[in-house]
């Protein structure tokens, strides 16, 4: 079994716009393997063998809480797409009225929220944020945030994996991902801020960028039981993701951890 922990998709009709929109934004550095729908994302699922994805939306505008939610909603309220899908919510966490927005996200079942402090425009470890992370996490959410650097915008990122350990250790428990492990193109402050931490740390755009003999590392450092499998898509290529995971010197109950069975744990299904 393979759970795809990290994708994106959007509605039919903003799909083909947002898709032109981010990659321009990142200067067209990714080749995307869907069009952005969930039609097309199902496609590259039975193609290359992926039970599950797990769908991360960002709200980018206060304005966006009530449809953002709605269409993940509606994805995780279908019978028959949500053999293959379940979405998380959507949140400006900048609103004075975050805990509504979370109350919301809550009544409508949704089982996680994706942060994302570039395009949301929040520093990770700021102070004022602890507070929309701790309500998030009393109400048994799980939060998946960004980490690292974003190809549509510039150095100095609003994350780090120092940035994480600091609010790590403040939060004291909760489930918390961290995609990209931990921090894309930061790779070399994981070891001394974030192993064996209480975090979850997701595979997404990988092997591409880091070596695989440090992703063996950290598996064998950090846990197997605290990683998760996932692509990021449309912006990389889930097989060539799996592949090399399934290629990697690791027992395989390290591999099953890694490519559906923590995902089964934390989003119990």
């Amino acid at each position: 079994m393979i759970i795809d922990f990290h994708t994106h998709i959007w509605p039919d009709a903003l799909a083909g716009r947002a898709m032109e929109k981010l990659t321009n934004a990142s200067d067209a550095c990714f080749n995307p393997v869907t069009d952005g729908t969930l039609k097309s994302l199902l496609s590259r699922m039975d193609e290359w063998h992926i039970d599950y994805s797990v769908i991360q939306p960002v709200v980018t505008k206060n304005s966006q809480i009530k449809t953002v939610n709605e269409f993940a909603y509606s994805i995780n309220s279908d019978p028959e797409i949500s053999k293959r899908f379940v979405s998380f919510g959507g949140l400006w966490p900048l609103s004075p009225d975050y805990k509504s927005d979370i109350d919301y996200i809550v009544s409508l079942g949704l089982k996680g929220i994706k942060l994302h402090p570039e395009y949301q425009l929040f520093e990770v470890d700021d102070p004022a944020m602890l507070k929309v992370y701790e309500y998030a996490l009393s109400k048994n959410l799980i939060l998946l945030f960004h980490a690292g650097a974003d190809p549509a915008f510039s150095e100095p990122f609003k994350s780090s994996p120092e940035k994480f350990a600091s609010v790590i250790e403040k939060l004291k428990g909760g489930k918390i991902v961290l995609a990209h492990m931990g921090g894309h193109l930061q790779y070399e402050h994981l070891e001394d801020s974030l192993i064996g931490k209480n975090v979850f740390l997701d595979t997404s755009m990988g092997f591409e960028y880091y070596p695989k003999d440090w992703f063996v590392n950290i598996v064998k450092n950090h846990g197997s039981d605290k990683i998760l499998f996932a692509s990021d898509s449309p912006w990389s290529n889930a097989k060539h993701e799996y592949e090399s995971i399934n290629a990697l010197p690791l027992s395989q109950e390290e591999k099953d951890n890694i490519l559906y069975k923590n995902a089964c744990r934390l989003l119990a299904i």
